[in-house]
């Protein structure tokens, strides 16, 4: 009876090792899966996509890409009849609305310059055909003759600009231009309303 025991033993024996070898290489490759779903999950972007991110990586549309190229030519001729009006106009008023044409556009231009290039975009660096030529009109007219030509400029020239910057802020499809947009509208509106004051003295 003991010797049968005996045998019974050394046959389980090496059954149960097995088993228990089994057992842990499911449970490492239960840890060693788990461990590549994480890694997956973060390498292969299975997880929610940063909407933000991929936002302002949106292609600019058509009318985006024209706003920036309208917007860097008006900006430019807005400093240069700034520019302007420190040598040709007569009113210290005017003078001073010129030259705050000169800060506040040179600013916006600088960032609107910085964005076109983050968006591969190529804004021009030179006035517009028409804006050269009204800059040269203007260069030729002095005093009281300059100053109110310039002001009645100023005037439907904001008006404009802020429809234009409206629009791009509520339609654009890159976040980066219609952020800039919205930005500027205050700005632009600040000095509609100064022009305006200006104008009806």
């Amino acid at each position: 009876m003991k010797k049968i025991l005996i045998a019974a033993l050394f046959i389980a024996a090496p059954l149960l090792f097995t088993a228990c070898n089994d057992s842990g290489t499911t449970e490492t490759n239960s840890t060693d899966s788990t461990s590549s779903t994480a890694a997956t999950d973060s390498t292969r972007g299975d997880k929610p996509a940063d909407t933000t991110s991929m936002a302002n990586n949106i292609t600019p549309s058509k009318e985006s890409i024209d706003f920036a190229t309208k917007a860097a030519s008006g900006g430019m001729l807005e400093v240069q009849l700034g520019q302007l009006a420190q040598q040709n106009a007569k009113s210290q008023r005017v003078k001073d609305f010129g030259n705050m044409m000169i800060t506040d556009h040179s600013k916006a231009n600088e960032e609107l310059k910085s964005l076109a290039t983050s968006n591969n975009i190529n804004i021009p660096s030179t006035l517009s055909p028409r804006h050269k030529q009204h800059y040269e009109m203007m260069s030729r007219m002095k005093g009281t003759d300059f100053d109110k030509h310039y002001m009645d400029m100023m005037v439907e020239d904001h008006k404009g600009d802020i429809d234009e910057f409206k629009k791009e802020a509520n339609n654009s499809n890159n976040d980066v231009f219609k952020n800039f947009a919205a930005k500027t509208l205050p700005t632009l509106q600040k000095h509609l309303d100064s022009a305006q004051a200006i104008h009806g003295k």
